[in-house]
C-alpha cells in the first residue's frame, strides 16, 4: 500500500467521517491507541534490523534491497522479455547419435519383416 496517492483533503475527510462515526468522546481514546500500535509496529521493525545487522555483520549493510522488493517483479513485463529474446538453436540430435556409441535402429539387425524391436538373447 502506498501513501504517495494520500492528500490533505482525503485525509480531512477520513477525519470528519471518524468523528461522526465513532463519536467525540471516543474518539481521542482510539487515536491514542492507533499512535501507541503505529509506535509499536515501528520498534517491532527496528528491532528486526538491528537483529539482523547483529547477526549477519558488515555483509547486512552491503545488501541492495531495492533489489530484493517483490513489487518490482512484474509479470507482464517479465513474459514481454522472455518473449523478444532470441530463441535458443536446437540441437542437431541425428548429427549427435551418429556420433556417439549408442545403437539406432537402423543398425539393428534386421528381420525378413522389418527391424527386431527387443534383443532376443537379452531376455
Amino acid at each position: 500500500m502506498s501513501l504517495a496517492g494520500i492528500t490533505l483533503d482525503k485525509l480531512l475527510i477520513i477525519a470528519i467521517l471518524a468523528a461522526v462515526l465513532i463519536g467525540p468522546e471516543r474518539l481521542p481514546a482510539l487515536a491514542e491507541r492507533l499512535g501507541a500500535l503505529v509506535r509499536g509496529l515501528r520498534d517491532l521493525a527496528g528491532g528486526a534490523k538491528a537483529r539482523m545487522r547483529e547477526e549477519m555483520g558488515p555483509e547486512f549493510d552491503e545488501v541492495d534491497w531495492k533489489k530484493l522488493d517483490p513489487r518490482q517483479y512484474d509479470p507482464r513485463r517479465i513474459v514481454a522479455e522472455a518473449l523478444r529474446d532470441e530463441p535458443a538453436p536446437r540441437p542437431d540430435f541425428a548429427a549427435a547419435a551418429a556420433g556417439s556409441a549408442v545403437a539406432t535402429v537402423s543398425a539393428l539387425p534386421r528381420r525378413d519383416d522389418g527391424p527386431m524391436r527387443f534383443d532376443d538373447e537379452a531376455t
